[in-house]
């Protein structure tokens, strides 16, 4: 038998049991990790509770180690200190609980003991036994004295044993679906701090300098400036739409002030609604947007998107954007614009218009000359019996613009007077000219215009053809056309 003095200078006296059993559980699966063995068990044996791992077993110089190299050159490990097992030692006498620890190398125990040179002096030490299995694997320790409670405790500070759900995994590390009302914050398996507020509980495998830093030997009370970078940048690197539909679910929490933390971040909601345009068929709006136009979220539903309610600065900051996958994101102005880009409109033969439809359509030529001329984009006007909505107008859509197929499209609704059908043939000839949308000063400066040219046109002809008769009007021959 030896003795062996800890030299334990400062004794961790907020550590209760469970952060002690914390400690022989972190070296276990560390051990585990860096050889590759079976799992850990923790098993109960009459009075007693047991923790074994399965690798290289336990010596009594591990218990002289400042710091451990091999830990600290592999990122993934639990533990760096190499004093954990120390603190643990001390904590486990202070509080009445006897500890037996044995492998193929020793058998180790603890006990007060004179300090050599000091008989006056009493200080924790390990006493150490040739070992009774020199075939036995890995690491065993026996505690007498803990309560269940303390295991399971011990056991809830590690994201293995907490029954919370990794969601995602990424390379900043994992996103956790938190199994109570906290989010957890673990690094490398054992968490370190509590959010009350957190939508997600994070385990963090990539530590940086502030985590670093505030990681003391205590493993507690790390703040949240320590992880807050950390916890974005995981979020930032998920593709998951689990993860995507649970943030833009949180979303239409952000107007009634009830969203969870991660839903300030305005980074972290625009990755969310990235994800999921790129996954899915969604419409992102505002609320106000959606009680503004409700036939346009009625066709929506009905073309199979789901509804994201999104506040209004993301509006904004998604305005044309694309996805991962370089897709645009579908606002309200995109659906839209996909909508007018897929309907299909049900043309009308020309030669199947009623005779004073025919007649109007026939002054075709004459308006669009009196408009000053066709636009160089426009191939073709069409008349058709069905048209797409306007959701931005109250008003049934007469006439639009059609880009895809270089063509002023008007209904046939248009064609019972010459006022409606020339009215609306212009406003749309306005459209192809300028490349405006409706509700625009760029759009109303342009029409205002070119009503102006075109009625400055009229009065000339009607000048010229006063010239000519004194009776015919600039209408009269308008209306001789149509038989009026």
């Amino acid at each position: 038998m030896r003795k062996f003095d800890l030299n334990i200078e400062k004794i961790l006296e907020n550590w209760e049991t469970f952060h002690a059993i914390r400690e022989l559980i972190a070296n276990a699966l560390d051990e585990q990790l860096l050889t590759n063995t079976k799992e850990v068990q923790i098993l109960k044996n009459g009075n007693s509770w047991t923790i074994r791992d399965f690798g290289r077993g336990l010596k009594y110089t591990h218990l002289t180690q400042n710091e451990n190299q091999e830990k600290l050159s592999n990122s993934s490990v639990i533990g760096k200190f190499g004093i954990g097992l120390k603190d643990a030692l001390a904590t486990f006498d202070r509080n009445g609980i006897k500890v037996n620890a044995k492998s193929k190398h020793s058998q180790i125990t603890i006990a007060k003991s004179q300090k050599e040179g000091f008989n006056d002096i009493l200080t924790l030490h390990a006493i150490i036994d040739e070992p009774k299995e020199i075939n036995f694997v890995g690491t065993e320790f026996e505690l007498i004295g803990v309560s269940d409670n303390d295991i399971e405790a011990a056991k809830n500070l590690f994201l293995k044993f907490s029954g919370e759900k990794v969601i995602e995994s990424t390379k900043q590390g994992q996103v956790v679906k938190k199994k109570g009302k906290n989010g957890n914050i673990y690094i490398n398996g054992v968490k370190v701090a509590e959010e009350e507020n957190f939508l997600f509980s994070y385990n963090i495998t990539i530590l940086n300098a502030s985590i670093k830093k505030a990681l003391n030997r205590e493993r507690t009370n790390v703040g949240r400036s320590a992880y807050t970078e950390s916890v974005k940048k995981i979020l930032l690197t998920c593709q998951s739409k689990e993860v995507a539909e649970i943030l833009a679910k949180d979303l239409t929490n952000i107007n009634m002030g009830t969203a969870h933390d991660e839903l300030t971040w305005i980074d972290v909601q625009e990755h969310s609604v990235k994800i999921l345009n790129q996954q899915g068929k969604y419409l992102f709006v505002t609320s106000s947007e959606a009680m503004q136009h409700p036939d346009m979220i009625d066709q929506a539903r009905n073309s199979g998107h789901e509804i994201i309610t999104i506040p209004e600065n993301l509006k904004y900051k998604i305005q044309g954007s694309t996805d991962f996958s370089g897709n645009p994101i579908v606002d309200i102005g995109q659906f839209v614009e996909n909508y007018n880009n897929s309907y299909d409109f049900t043309f009308i033969d020309p030669n199947k218009l009623s005779n004073k439809e025919k007649a109007i359509y026939e002054l075709t030529s004459k308006i669009i000359e009196l408009f000053g001329g066709q636009p160089y984009k426009v191939k073709s006007i069409k008349i058709s019996s069905t048209m797409r909505k306007d959701f931005f107008g109250d008003v049934e859509t007469l006439g639009c613009w059609d880009g895809k197929t270089s063509s002023i499209v008007l209904s046939r609704e248009t064609l019972t007077s010459i006022a409606d059908y020339s009215g609306t043939l212009i406003h749309e000839l306005t459209h192809a000219k300028t490349g405006q949308d409706d509700v625009t000063r760029e759009f109303e400066t342009s029409l205002t215009k070119i009503l102006g040219q075109l009625c400055e046109r009229i009065l000339e002809q009607i000048g010229s053809e006063n010239k000519n008769s004194s009776t015919q009007t600039g209408s009269t021959w308008l209306q001789k056309l149509i038989g009026n």
